[in-house]
């Protein structure tokens, strides 16, 4: 089918990316969240990032300002669902997203594309309490989104084709490479990704290094360009938390047991960037390791 019209649900870091990449590519965007700040500091990041598209030579003035123009906000669920495609990017909870899909249920056009850009959830699960499981599934963006190449699409168990088919159509049409998993806990990055932040934290929790040697370790000897306990500040603490509780959950093994001190940083409200503090402390001008 043909997508013309995308509703963004969550402004958050994910929703908004979305946002951004769905209008550049020439899409008409209806974001809504449920509070006003979150879409006025959405639509805010939106234009300083395509702004500095702009100034690097990667779309033009017009461009930018035509992207701008495609994005409506509404803090009504009911104007995301006169859409062709919905894309939710709310937190990942499955008992709010859960709740999100039922709410939009009734406000539905026929023809709508459900999908979840969840980063672990069961997309069968999700599927299975709206009314239309085959023309659901997975949508996951990787962060940040302007700058990432990936999304996974995920089918659920009663995922029809033209249904992935149309979601393939999009990736490729956004400019990005599409990777398709099956439906089991976490998907292909986070299944391979975040088992090694949580390793890491261990690797902290049991005194093998500190903070920045852990990081430091994997950025010279794995040539990685993040280091696990930093990537996991950029994440979101309460993110990879719940990605191995997912994990822990789904597949039974006390390989994926979420750490202790992982827990303990949540618990604390230390969720890495976001809040000002996680395994560093980003409220000075340089961060610094906080253990």
């Amino acid at each position: 089918m043909t997508i013309g019209k995308i509703g963004v649900i969550g402004a958050g870091q994910m929703g908004n990316g979305i946002a951004h990449v769905m209008a550049v590519a020439g899409y008409d965007v209806v974001m809504s969240d449920i509070s006003q700040d979150a879409l006025d500091n959405a639509m805010n990041t939106i234009r300083g990032n395509l702004s500095r598209q702009a100034g690097r030579g990667k779309i033009s003035e017009e461009d930018m300002e035509a992207a701008i123009a495609r994005i409506s906000t509404t803090l009504a669920l009911s104007d995301v669902a006169k859409t062709d495609l919905v894309i939710e990017a709310a937190t990942e909870r499955e008992s709010v997203k859960q709740a999100i899909f039922e709410d939009l249920g009734p406000h539905l056009l026929p023809h709508t594309i459900l999908t979840s850009n969840t980063s672990s959830i069961s997309i069968t699960r999700l599927a299975s309490r709206t009314d239309r499981p085959e023309k659901f599934m997975g949508f996951h963006f990787m962060n940040p989104v302007p700058v990432m190449q990936l999304v996974e699409l995920i089918r659920g168990i009663a995922t029809d084709k033209a249904t992935y088919d149309t979601c393939l159509g999009i990736v490729e049409r956004i400019g990005k490479t599409a990777a398709s998993a099956e439906d089991f806990p976490a998907f292909i990055v986070n299944r391979v990704l975040v088992p090694m932040i949580n390793e890491a934290v261990y690797t902290l929790y049991e005194g093998v290094g500190n903070v920045r040697s852990i990081d430091q370790a994997l950025k010279l000897g794995a040539n990685h360009p993040m280091g696990p306990l930093e990537l996991a500040d950029f994440i979101g603490l309460d993110t990879c938390l719940a990605i191995m509780n997912v994990l822990h959950d789904g597949l039974a093994d006390t390989k994926y047991r979420p750490c202790p001190l992982l827990t303990k940083y949540v618990e604390a409200g230390w969720l890495g960037r976001k809040s000002g503090r996680g395994f560093y402390d980003y409220r000075g001008e340089v961060p610094v390791p906080t253990r």
